[in-house]
């Protein structure tokens, strides 16, 4: 009994120092004080006002701690609203606050919303906060005779953040990104700055948000990290993400696994990154990992051993599925913002080398080199369909060139692409300001040899080429790039032509520019023009036209071409087609309209020889005329019209020509009589 009795008093007096000890603090507590000078340390180092308009309140259960109801800052100058939460908590440690100081054990915060801002200038609305901008940013910190103030530590028993928002605000490109509901939360932290210690228990976030039309979702969860410069351990960290839009979904996870080492030399067993994507009809998977070697004194990082594997799946490709494996190699400086990245692959015939260089992080300045031995981009994609008209009038938009600043260099051996054949492609890419621009531009093809430049232009959606063709066989060249079939022969082809638009046909009907052709040993497809005029003998005095449609089988043979053409408005103008054969001589003039898909041309044709061996047999009536053809119609329909009308003034003319030769030819040989007479020859 008696120690029964020892106890309940010891209980007693302990309850008593308790009681004193929670009145103590809540007559050293003085809630509206603090709120005052808060609000006015705030207004004078950032001039943002700080309001609480609620009551600050002392808790003892179940910690010691300081509660206070809804608050407001604002941005600097007070007029908007930068930052807001309904309810926090902050848990303290209870011996420092007899000495009126402040030690945060754990922090609590519901219904937290702020906005980060990115002005058009470049700045944020943060760097006040940060010591980007303020005043005191170059001040000594305060500590004994003024020197620097002493590293930082930090030991919380635990953070819990609820039901919080932020939203990020792009105003120079008009985007803006929400994440909501977020949720984040953790165990012990304690840092060290002097000693360069770090370590968190059970880190876990969870957040939704909104960018677009797209919504997201993200998940992180590190059950336990330790860093010293002695030594450094941790589990497993997950990062989980992903989004959903209009006819796409995209889910990927990042996970590290066996971490060691310490904060000089930090390394990480296995990092692996997955993403499984889909957008309309195509499915990809993307599986990458590597061990990680990492020292975050020096912030350097490298993944020297990168492998893995690309999937791609759309019913509409020929073979269906494509599996791309990979193989490489990253290196990181994030002190002086420089990566490298290497990346090899290969799949059926092809080999594919990349190396990407990274000369700074913000705004990005990026390098490359890209070498593909060969590869046939037609075998992977789906053929061509009821789609293409459709393809034709999607929306070109060239605002993706603005951004990043970019230079490389492409090499490929042999290139299929859009039933087009090109060998030894070697390119200098450089995009800077909005421009694209790929110059020199070299290549084979088609028997011969290109050499040019090739622009692309955020502003206007525009686009250059100028492209000097050297020996090259047009008849393979045009069925390949445009699926016609209307002329044969090997020679030259220059191309200096600009145009813009927000599709396919716009673009063709707003081109302009010049371009020249000049042929050797062709043919011009349709047409059979001796044939034709073979057939007219029959008809010169006519007074009506002969039509006739193009014929796949029926061809003019020339031996040499010539032709310049002036485009505008995606109409190119000729005015001096030279074409020379055997027996027949072509001049021309007229329209072909690249954006309507039409032409209307006049040929004037006229018979100089009647070569049997060349296709001229029985042509001689036709001898000295000049023969109107006019072309007229759709590409995929031309018709050919030999005009009748002027043929009969033209063979009048040279009936009469004939005949006043004739005449001459009598008198001349008359006079000659005459003279042999007088002088007795």
């Amino acid at each position: 009994m008696k120690a029964l009795r020892i106890l309940g008093i010891a209980a007693g007096v302990v309850l008593a120092l308790l009681a004193a000890a929670v009145g103590l603090l809540y007559a050293l507590f003085d809630g509206e004080k603090i709120k005052g000078e808060a609000s006015r340390v705030v207004l004078e180092q950032t001039q943002r006002k700080l309001d609480i308009p609620g009551r600050l309140e002392l808790s003892v259960w179940p910690d010691i701690g300081i509660r206070l109801g809804r608050l407001t800052l604002s941005e600097p100058g007070g007029k908007e609203e930068f930052l807001a939460l309904d309810a926090a908590r902050v848990a303290v440690a209870v011996m420092p606050l007899l000495s009126k100081q402040v030690q945060v054990r754990r922090v609590e915060v519901e219904g937290f919303k702020a906005t980060l801002v990115k002005r058009k200038d470049g700045t944020l609305n943060i760097a006040d906060l940060t010591g980007g901008a303020g005043k005191d940013a170059a001040k000594p910190g305060v500590g004994a005779g003024g020197t620097a103030s002493a590293p930082p530590q930090i030991d919380i028993a635990g953070i819990r953040i609820a039901n919080a928002q932020l939203t990020w605000r792009d105003e120079k490109s008009g985007s803006t990104t929400t994440l909501s509901n977020l949720d984040f939360s953790s165990g012990r932290i304690q840092a060290d700055g002097g000693r360069q210690t770090l370590m968190v228990d059970a880190l876990s976030l969870a957040a939704k948000g909104r960018s677009g039309t797209d919504a997201f979702e993200v998940k992180l969860e590190a059950p336990r990290l330790a860093l010293s410069p002695e030594k450094a351990g941790g589990e497993s960290l997950s990062l989980a993400a992903t989004l959903a839009g209009s006819n796409r979904n995209v889910a990927a996870r990042l996970m590290l696994s066996a971490v060691e080492g310490s904060t000089k030399a930090l390394k990480i067993g296995k990092l692996a990154f997955d993403v499984d994507a889909k957008s309309g009809d195509t499915a990809v998977k993307v599986h990458l990992d590597s061990p990680v070697a990492a020292n975050p004194g020096e912030r350097t990082v490298a993944l020297e051993k990168i492998a893995g594997s690309i999937d791609i799946a759309n019913p509409q490709m020929p073979m269906k599925q494509l599996k791309l494996p990979l193989a490489g190699a990253l290196r990181a400086d994030l002190v002086h913002q420089t990566a490298a990245l290497e990346l090899a692959t290969g799949f059926d015939e092809s080999k594919i080398a990349a190396k990407l260089r990274v000369a700074r992080f913000a705004p990005l300045a990026l390098g490359f080199d890209l070498d593909i031995d060969q590869l046939n981009v037609d075998k992977y994609l789906p053929p061509k369909g009821k789609g293409d008209k459709a393809a034709k009038e999607a929306r070109l938009d060239f605002s993706a060139l603005r951004g990043p600043d970019v230079n490389g260099a492409i090499h490929i051996g042999s290139l299929q692409v859009s039933k087009l054949k090109l060998a030894k492609l070697n390119a200098k890419v450089n995009l800077a300001g909005g421009r694209l621009d790929v110059a020199p531009l070299t290549l084979n093809l088609y028997e011969g040899s290109a050499s040019g430049s090739l622009s692309l232009n955020a502003a206007g959606n525009g686009v250059t080429l100028k492209q000097n063709l050297t020996g090259i066989s047009i008849n393979p060249l045009l069925k390949d790039l445009a699926d016609k079939d209307l002329v044969e022969g090997r020679g030259n082809v220059t191309l200096d032509v600009a145009s813009h638009g927000d599709s396919v046909t716009a673009m063709k009907k707003a081109l302009g520019g010049t371009a020249a052709l000049s042929l050797r040993d062709g043919a011009i497809k349709g047409i059979n023009l001796a044939q034709s005029l073979r057939d007219l003998k029959g008809k010169l005095g006519a007074k009506q036209d002969s039509t006739q449609q193009a014929k796949a089988g029926d061809k003019t043979d020339f031996s040499e071409l010539t032709a310049s053409l002036k485009i505008a408005n995606g109409v190119a103008h000729n005015e001096d087609l030279a074409i020379k054969s055997p027996f027949l001589r072509l001049a021309g003039s007229g329209d072909i309209d690249i954006g309507g898909g039409r032409m209307d041309y006049v040929a004037r044709a006229s018979v100089v020889a009647s070569s049997a061996g060349q296709g001229g047999q029985g042509l001689d009536q036709l001898k000295g005329l000049t023969i109107p053809v006019r072309v007229t119609g759709p590409f995929d329909s031309l018709s050919y019209k030999i005009e009748l009308g002027s043929l009969v003034s033209e063979a009048a003319k040279a009936k009469i020509g004939e005949k006043t030769q004739e005449v001459k030819a009598k008198a001349e040989d008359k006079l000659k009589d005459r003279l042999k007479g007088l002088f007795g020859k």
